[in-house]
């Protein structure tokens, strides 16, 4: 590939929320922006979250030259510590993003021996012969949320990463439209990729310092016990509820080890002020009277193994919730989450919390642009390409006729879906192939491909249960020695179990004897008869529930 052609290829975040992850490439040099992850959905059982599959950067390792970050937010950085496990490329990121992702990685062990750095608004990295790149501030729900321009032989790209225009941020530092403008230079950008998460939503989005203030109000009105739940990584968010709670009295504790460990990272290097005693462990908080504390706990996504969800079902060792409590749940249900945190909402409810949400109070806004504001980036940037990024497919879509009504014909704003391969040059641009880039599911450390039998047997565990069937034969005739036993574990709509459970039990004892003249291995005989019980069961029952034989020979 020459220097004249420019691949884009994205990984993950397109035609979905989470799973960010760029890839551009130029002549020999390859660079991806950033590497997230995608939070489980109801269908993805016992899963802890989905990564990008990294298949075409193993094929491309030696070009890949960095990974650029822009911004803290576990669909950004989340996926970090599976990639450098395997590849050990520079890290370039804010400040505040690269001591999350140091979190991370010492967590994992590799901390010492990453290349992780740190980069400031306007400073330049070269990124092989075909690459260089400078990052700009803009304003997100967390601080030190930067933009990337990248100067590559045909022009400058532009990646927003997500970004509102928020005039008056908590930390004091509003979007920088002038660095981005010189960087864009007066015949604008060779291709953007801009931000499509709320491009259907019109108008403008409401600035953060109006949620501190219902923060604020929701404390200071509050009778008992003060709960916010919100994601970990929102510093600026945690720095509201710290405020609040100083201003009315208050202690401030909080549960939940991502939210410990990143508070206490927070306070060091200084991203996150509270005075002196204001922010106390557990151990004191417990002893203090419940109106002079506030809680501040992951789960606001309805995690299962989060603390506010272990809190709503009763089972957290160290929180019960009690009648006067105030939960404040500061972050809108990520799409395909709406069903766990209605269901955490309600079981708060039923303990006696009054639960503020943003659906009945303003505790919450959107880290995102709206219409008007994504209008302006498309005038600031001027770009002849056009990419929107980070959002479903219908979200991506309504932010391609944006830009077409901006006046970017259609043959140059390309909706594109993970894996495509989109080469531009200075005549024109195609989807000229498609890479790997379906989601790569993580279950307690191991990766699980879609289509792992794992994952579908878990699928079908959870759609029609399970039978166990269980069976002693004789090593000399391979004939049963007693009936055999049928075990049903959530399967449904059997009108008397027992009564089943003999039938079940008859039809496997008549099936071994049929194949105890087949001289079969242990594994053959275990298979065909799981067949066999499950043919038997589709056919009383039109449901194929998962069986499970077990055989012993004695």
């Amino acid at each position: 590939m020459n220097n004249d052609t420019l691949r884009a290829i994205p990984l993950g975040g397109l035609g979905e929320i989470g799973r960010n992850m760029m890839v551009l490439e130029c002549g020999e040099d390859v660079v991806a922006i950033d590497a997230g992850i995608m939070f489980p959905k109801e269908d993805m059982p016992g899963v802890d979250f989905a990564i990008p599959d990294f298949s075409y950067l193993r094929e491309n390792r030696e070009r890949l030259r960095a990974v650029l970050i822009t911004h803290g937010h576990e669909d950004h950085i989340g996926a970090l510590p599976y990639l450098l496990d395997e590849m050990n490329v520079p890290v370039y990121a804010p400040r505040l993003a690269a001591e999350l992702i140091a979190v991370k990685l010492r967590e994992r062990r590799l901390l010492s021996e990453s290349r992780l750095n740190a980069v400031r608004p306007g400073e330049r990295i070269t990124l092989g012969d075909a690459f260089s790149a400078r990052f700009f501030r803009v304003c997100h729900s967390i601080p030190d949320a930067m933009g990337i321009a990248l100067d590559t032989p045909l022009g400058v790209v532009v990646h927003t990463g997500d970004f509102k225009i928020d005039h008056t941020p908590v930390d004091g530092e509003p979007m920088d439209f002038a660095a981005l403008a010189r960087m864009v230079g007066d015949d604008g950008a060779f291709l953007l990729f801009s931000d499509s998460t709320y491009a259907e939503i019109e108008g403008y989005t409401m600035s953060e310092r109006a949620v501190g203030e219902a923060l604020d109000r929701a404390i200071g009105e509050a009778r008992g016990r003060v709960m916010v739940a919100t994601f970990a990584s929102l510093i600026s968010r945690i720095q509201q509820v710290v405020n609040a709670a100083v201003k009315h009295g208050r202690k401030v504790t909080v549960v939940g080890r991502s939210m410990v460990s990143n508070v206490r990272m927070a306070q060091t290097t200084g991203y996150l002020n509270a005075p002196d005693d204001a922010i106390i462990p557990m151990s004191r908080a417990r002893n203090l009277p419940l109106e002079e504390t506030v809680i501040v706990a992951t789960g606001s996504q309805g995690e299962p193994t989060s603390a506010l969800v272990r809190i709503s079902n009763g089972d957290h060792q160290d929180i019960e919730v009690v009648p006067g409590d105030t939960v404040i749940i500061s972050a809108s249900p990520i799409p395909g989450n709406e069903t766990v945190v209605a269901k955490t909402i309600d079981n708060l409810m039923r303990q006696g919390a009054k639960v503020l949400y943003s659906r009945v109070s303003l505790v919450h806004t959107r880290g995102h642009a709206a219409r008007e504001e994504l209008k302006m980036m498309l005038s600031v940037v001027k770009p002849r390409y056009f990419v929107p990024v980070h959002g479903e497919y219908r979200h991506l879509a309504t932010h391609a006729a944006l830009a077409r009504d901006m006046g970017i014909p259609r043959s140059r704003a390309f909706t594109l879906q993970d894996g495509d391969v989109l080469e531009l040059d200075a005549q024109g641009g195609a989807v000229v192939d498609a890479v790997r880039a379906g989601p790569v599911f993580i279950d307690g450390g191991r990766a699980l491909e879609v289509g792992d039998a794992v994952l579908s047997r878990r699928m079908r565990l959870a759609r029609d249960g399970a039978v166990a069937v269980n069976a002693t034969l004789s090593a000399q005739t391979g004939l049963p020695l007693t009936d055999p036993t049928a075990v049903f574990y959530g399967v449904a709509d059997l009108e008397d179990y027992e009564t089943f459970s003999i039938k079940v039990s008859k039809h496997a004892s008549s099936a071994l004897e049929e194949l105890a003249g087949e001289r079969l291995d242990l594994e053959q005989l275990r298979a065909r008869l799981s067949r066999s019980v499950a043919d038997f069961l589709y056919g009383e029952t039109r449901r194929r529930p998962a069986v499970l034989a077990v055989i012993e020979l004695v």
